[in-house]
């Protein structure tokens, strides 16, 4: 590698004279290369001119093959055409026409010089010159370790000469492969022509082997001789080892003759206490077997016993308290091989039998006469039956009562429409097979009676329901505090254990067959101090050892077997007592689950009457029975049903909307019908109206003084007293005078009634407030058209629109504007908070009245208006005084006067004067300045005044018109 700078690659040239040219195809010039044997490899027999290819290591150990041969590569790639052998570095790769360029120095790197390690070589000299110091003054290492080192070093050699075959751990002459490859049979073949050499070859294998065992023995000698001074120490101490090995030998067996005599005088007579005592509790153990055994014995009887009386709890208890001891105590006995898998089978058919009870207990619960008591029936065979089921983890049987629930639902009302048809003589039933139709055919007081003796059986029903599912909830209850307090036991045992686990040293030795010496001995044999505390027993090491809790007691039975169930005693909400076993297998999560699903079926019971009761209600609206109801049978239905929505709600203690849905269906189609009803007889009484004043009987008189006094409801009817009180010319209200006609006062009473409707049916409060909107604008705008429209001309056959007709329309809508805000306070007070904005309806209704009355107003002056402009332009300024056209103003301003000062309260007559007043003096402006009379005390000046003076003498003269301020004196102002 260091001629690599000076050598010239190889040129990569295509002509014929190139030194050395790469061969596409290696394989075609050299063959692949063998791997030598590592000892003998065979030699070539037979024709010489077959020989292999490969050396022989012993035939051919002087004769030079190529496998000896060598190559310098970098020789191989220099290339000799070249003179300058430092100028081709890169022809390698770049050709050989590559040519040396002369790299300019870089302006940013600084030329480095001696000079600038001048520095260091100072600060190094010194430091140099100590280190060769030290080196000098140090000795050499040992020459022992050298000559150690070199020794391993040529004994390693040595051994390198050995076939490693002769160094591996399985090394083996049995195996025939390891034999062929140490001793090869082409070297023993008796083949003629080849004795000679075969011999030699064998010679020569031998003498190499006999090498070979040489270099071996040579390195274990000298390994020996390494170790020879701990060889001989090994060898000198050998003979003080036996001399310890016989003293020892000795000293054994003067013990164990000192043993043998102890145990025959101390030992032999107490462990044969100990065995009868032994014997004597194994055979009282026996008999408690025996006794254990007769008593298993007799486990399927008793259950059968017991599942007689409906005992399941009982016999589940005692089944599992038998393969509690068939798999503890009696484990492995022949004679109960089958018991166990009985037992199974007998407690899969109490499971069976349970929910078979069950379903016939909830079957008998709810198919009972539902009377006025909810009294549970037989509760301590329900609580039993909730016991078992929980006990055997069976804990969807409220399934089976929910199932029950729906049939008896569909029984009730099935039995109540039987009942009722049975007693009214009008539904043949052999005519009328089917119960639709035959309920059909009831009338409303007859078909509301059964609907009200539905929900009565539906809310019995819902009680008893409740209190079924309360104790069977109680029961769930009881377990979860039973596993609680278990829990609670549990940890206070787990303290107490840790504060007193103290053990006697003094018993803790195993004597025989593995048992401790206190299983000797049975409680019965303790004596009268044995039984004290821990630390009597460690003061007196020589009493009796005393009974440990490994035995069980002599008297031990079945009921005080290894079986670790107790029980505890609950009572349920009833007063039953139970016994509430520990085995109940039941987390907090499943319990507190089951109680979950417990309550939600008491709602699912709630839900299911409600149900019913929908297809009830919707099955005898088909024929559109409940859409005929007048506004106090349908007030009557819907309390009766919002009065059972209430008491499930208070039952069950949550809401059921199904009911209360189809409650608010009928109540949408009640105010559909009952608005168009009503809004159907406006527009009859409308249309029939003539817009003249109508008395006001008695009753709406009692109406109206009821509103004021806040009571916003029809009054009772009373016909003797309404008889005797005659009808008024005016509506009197909170004081002020109202002349009407018949169709506001027909209006009121209307308005009334969806008032009174919203109290009786609060859930459509915002449907009517809407449907009173409708009406109210219907009112106005229907009017409006009769009256200012003159539509009233055709529909009526009016001759023509008086301002009577037009002051007592404007009177009408002024009364029903005064009710506005009393209606819009009432359904405030009915509405939620979220529901506020729906009373902007009644301001834009008042904001649309007062503009009708501001309409009418304008329609008063305007007839005025054009009476004005026809009379004064005509007018002319001369004798008699007053004139003609003055003495007409006069006439029509006394029939307006009369016309409207009896309908139209004073202060908007006077308020409607002095607005025709003002149209007077600008028509009499106008014609003056046509005139040119001008105020200047002339003769025409003066009949102008007279006549004015006349105008306002008469026009003070009226009825509330005396106090009028008509400022005349403005006729005479000119224009700036």
């Amino acid at each position: 590698m260091a001629s690599s700078h000076s050598s010239s690659p190889v040129p990569q040239s295509n002509s014929s004279d190139a030194f050395f040219k790469k061969e596409m195809d290696a394989t075609k010039r050299f063959r692949p290369v063998q791997s030598l044997p590592d000892v003998c490899p065979k030699e070539p027999t037979g024709n010489p001119n077959n020989l292999h290819d490969s050396p022989s290591l012993v035939v051919d150990q002087q004769r030079w093959t190529i496998y000896h041969s060598k190559v310098n590569l970098p020789a191989a790639l220099n290339d000799p055409r070249l003179a300058k052998r430092e100028s081709d570095f890169f022809t390698k790769t770049w050709g050989v026409d590559f040519v040396d360029t002369e790299v300019t120095p870089s302006f940013y790197l600084p030329q480095i010089t001696k000079e600038h390690f001048a520095s260091y070589q100072q600060e190094i000299t010194p430091r140099e010159k100590v280190h060769e110091r030290c080196k000098n003054i140090c000795t050499p290492k040992d020459s022992f370790d050298r000559t150690l080192l070199h020794t391993h070093d040529k004994s390693r050699t040595d051994l390198e000469q050995v076939p490693k075959i002769f160094m591996k751990p399985d090394f083996a002459l049995e195996d025939s492969l390891t034999f062929n490859a140490v001793l090869p049979w082409s070297h023993f073949s008796t083949a003629g022509g080849k004795g000679n050499r075969d011999a030699a070859s064998s010679k020569l294998l031998q003498e190499k082997l006999s090498h070979y065992l040489d270099i071996v023995e040579v390195n274990i000698a000298h390994q020996i001789s390494l170790r020879s001074e701990a060889f001989f120490h090994a060898m000198t101490s050998q003979h003080e080892l036996q001399d310890y090995l016989r003293k020892t030998s000795q000293a054994v067996k003067l013990l164990r003759e000192k043993i043998s005599k102890i145990d025959k005088v101390m030992c032999e007579g107490s462990l044969r206490v100990l065995r009868l005592s032994l014997t004597r509790n194994n055979c009282i153990k026996a008999y408690n077997k025996l006794k254990l055994m007769a008593t298993v014995h007799q486990t399927q009887p008793t259950v059968q016993l017991l599942l007689s009386t409906s005992e399941f709890v009982g016999a589940l208890d005692l089944i599992a308290t038998t393969q509690e001891v068939l798999q503890q105590e009696l484990q492995g006995i022949h004679s109960f091989r089958h018991l166990g898998s009985q037992l199974c089978e007998l407690e899969k058919l109490i499971d069976k039998m349970m929910i078979a009870e069950f379903s016939t207990y909830a079957r008998n619960d709810l198919n009972r006469p539902l009377e006025d008591d909810c009294q549970i029936l037989e509760e301590e065979r329900l609580v039993s039956l909730v016991f078992g089921l929980l006990k055997q983890r069976k804990l969807n049987f409220y399934e089976i009562y929910g199932d029950e629930m729906i049939n008896t639902a569909k029984n009730i009302i099935k039995q109540c429409v039987v009942n009722t048809v049975s007693q009214i003589e009008e539904i043949d039933t052999e005519v009328v097979v089917k119960l639709a139709d035959q309920m059909r055919m009831m009338n409303f007081p007859q078909w509301f009676d059964l609907l009200k003796n539905i929900f009565s059986k539906f809310t019995i029903f819902l009680k008893r329901i409740k209190a079924t599912l309360n104790t069977i909830r109680s029961v769930v209850f009881l377990v979860l505090d039973k596993n609680q307090k278990n829990r609670d036991l549990e940890d206070t045992l787990q303290k107490n254990s840790a504060k007193e686990s103290t053990v006697d040293p003094e018993v803790a030795y195993l004597t025989h067959e593995g048992m401790f010496i206190s299983d000797a001995f049975g409680d019965s044999e303790l004596p009268a101090g044995a039984g004290d505390t821990a630390s009597q027993r460690n003061g007196s090491p020589n009493s009796e050892p005393c009974s440990s809790d490994s035995v069980s007691e002599p008297e031990c039975t079945t009921d005080s077997s290894s079986s670790k169930e107790h029980t505890s005693s609950s009572v349920t909400p009833g007063g039953v007592e139970m016994m509430i076993s520990d085995d109940m297998k039941l987390t907090d999560l499943e319990l507190i689950r089951l109680a979950n699903n417990i309550q939600e079926l008491l709602y699912n019971a709630s839900d299911i009457c409600h149900d019913r009761s929908v297809k009830f209600l919707m099955a005898r609206a088909k024929d559109g029975f409940l859409e005929k109801l007048n506004s106090n049978e349908f007030v009557t239905l819907s309390r009766l049903m919002e009065g059972f929505i209430l008491d499930t709600e208070q039952i069950c203690g949550r809401k059921s909307m199904s009911l209360r849905g189809a409650l608010q269906s009928q109540a949408n189609r009640f105010v559909n019908r009952f608005h168009e009803e009503r809004k159907t007889k406006l527009s009859l009484l409308l249309d029939n109206e003539r817009w003249k004043q109508a008395e006001v009987p008695a009753e709406f008189q009692d109406l109206v003084d009821s509103v004021s006094n806040g009571r916003i409801s029809l009054p009772e009817k009373k016909p003797t007293a309404t008889e005797e009180r005659k009808p008024a010319e005016f509506l009197i209200v909170e004081g002020q005078k109202y002349a009407t006609v018949g169709t506001v006062l027909l209006l009121i009473r209307i308005i009334l009634e969806y008032c009174q409707c919203v109290d009786n049916i609060p859930s459509i409060t915002t449907d009517l407030l809407t449907r009173l909107s409708d009406l109210l604008k219907y009112f106005n705008s229907r009017s409006c058209q009769l009256v200012l429209g003159a539509g009233a001309l055709q529909v009526v056959g009016l001759k023509t629109i008086t301002t009577k007709n037009l002051a007592l329309s404007s009177r009408c809508l002024q009364l029903i504007v005064h009710y506005i805000p009393i209606i819009r306070a009432h359904f405030e007070a009915r509405l939620q908070p979220k529901q506020y904005s729906m009373l902007r309806h009644f301001d834009h209704i008042t904001k649309d009245y007062h503009d009708h009355i501001a309409e009418i107003s304008a329609k008063l002056v305007a007839i005025m208006d054009s009476l004005f402009d026809k009379l004064l332009s005509k007018y002319e300024v001369k004798a008699p005084v007053p004139s003609a056209c003055f003495r007409n103003i006069c006439k029509q301003m006394a029939k307006m006067h009369e016309a409207i000062y009896d309908l139209l309260p004073e202060e908007q007559t006077q308020m409607l004067f002095l607005r025709i007043n003002a149209s007077y003096k600008l028509h009499l402006k106008r014609q003056l300045a046509h005139l040119n009379v001008v105020n200047d005390g002339g003769p025409l000046n003066g009949l102008v005044t007279s006549d004015v003076a006349f105008y306002t003498g008469n026009l003070q003269a009226l009825k509330g018109l005396n106090n009028l301020d008509l400022n005349m004196a403005e006729i005479w102002e000119q224009k700036r």
